[in-house]
């Protein structure tokens, strides 16, 4: 199967650069997969397109403030610690850096001002950042680390010396990560328009970007009609954004990235199986969690790990029955896991139709739901 059996024209006006102030104003394009039949419609129709007995999954993963800059320095022998700064004199040049996966560490056990904090993460300029550097960043450099490592897929890996707080001083000194085609610097209202209204559990360096649309009042109208959610937690990483260079479809090997499933959504998504009601996946993300964790028996499992399930067009789908999804970049795995739910050709034609009613596109766009 080819990448480029996934393409398809967008032209650049139709790419969102602003939400839209009502969260709920979104367009939705409604597939039916038995008939292939297109319906424009409006996002507020969702509660009223659900069954009374469907079961809503949603991703409570908090994006953070992932993208830094800051400044980089040459191989220094010192170890790395709060009580050894380096001279301003020593720091070299801009670097960029972009947190995409927290790494087990075995100082986990210790206290949080002493514990060394381990991220894979993406730099620039990353030809020239070598292992045994050390990144500076903050006006005072108030937070340091050490490149320890490279990895398959050419980030690094950072070792940060011990902070009180990590993630206060992170999301203080760092930028709401918001994905390249969004042609302009992050503003402080993206960090919570950037932000599901039900998210949670912090770790994401991207917004599961099918659950902005809703807001309380859609969430109140979904448990007026009666219509049960389930929390699950995939934080976002690169293997949600990472592009795909390969001619090859099963070629591509996907990133890992971290999910949760707790024991009370293990609970609903499993009697929804038994009693034959239909799983509403909201986003990718969740379907590639669902999915991933039935590959065993066909049941939802509780717990936590990583997932790098890799959906594309012949994959049996053993949970979902329905998915609400943004539009996604052409020739994409994101494209690649859609149709693999509704078909390449059915897909492909709904977005040749998007594009021309010019509905708006990517992380701040408009959705599809498909049943």
């Amino acid at each position: 199967m080819l990448v480029s059996d996934f393409d398809y024209h967008l032209p650049e006006e139709l790419i969102a650069q602003e939400p839209l102030a009502d969260r709920a104003a979104s367009r939705m394009l409604h597939l039916d997969r038995a008939t292939g039949t297109l319906r424009d419609a409006a996002f507020r129709e969702f509660p009223k397109l659900l069954r009374a007995d469907d079961l809503v999954v949603l991703n409570n993963t908090r994006v953070f403030a992932a993208r830094l800059f800051g400044h980089r320095s040459g191989k220094r022998s010192q170890p790395l610690s709060p009580k050894n700064p380096a001279s301003k004199d020593f720091l070299q040049g801009r670097v960029e850096v972009l947190l995409t996966r927290q790494l087990a560490d075995s100082s986990r056990n210790v206290k949080r001002e002493t514990r060394n904090e381990v991220w894979n993460a993406l730099v620039r300029p990353g030809r020239k950042i070598g292992v045994g550097e050390r990144l500076f960043f903050g006006e005072n450099n108030e937070l340091e680390a050490e490149v320890v490592g490279r990895g398959e897929f050419g980030e690094r890996t950072l070792r940060f010396a011990p902070v009180p707080d990590f993630f206060g001083l992170v999301e203080r000194i760092g930028h709401v990560p918001l994905p390249p085609y969004i042609a302009r610097d992050d503003r402080a209202a993206d960090r919570e328009r950037y932000q599901t209204v039900y998210a949670r559990q912090r770790g994401s360096v991207a917004a599961p970007t099918a659950g902005l649309h809703f807001t309380p009042e859609v969430l109140g109208r979904l448990h007026e009609r009666g219509i049960e959610t389930a929390e699950i937690t995939l934080h976002v990483g690169l293997g949600t954004f990472q592009p795909v260079h390969v001619d090859v479809v099963e070629e591509h090997k996907l990133h890992r990235e971290w999910f949760q499933v707790t024991a009370d959504a293990t609970r609903k998504i499993n009697a929804a199986l038994d009693d034959k009601r239909r799983v509403v996946a909201v986003g990718t993300t969740s379907v590639r969690t669902l999915e991933y964790c039935a590959l065993r028996d066909d049941r939802i499992h509780a717990g936590e790990g990583d997932a790098d399930l890799f959906i594309y067009p012949g994959f049996q789908f053993r949970v979902v029955g329905a998915m609400l999804t943004n539009f996604h970049l052409p020739k994409s795995t994101l494209l690649m896991l859609v149709s693999a739910f509704a078909g390449r050709e059915p897909v492909l034609e709904a977005y040749r139709h998007a594009v021309e009613q010019k509905y708006r596109f990517y992380s701040y766009g408009d959705c599809m739901f498909i049943e």
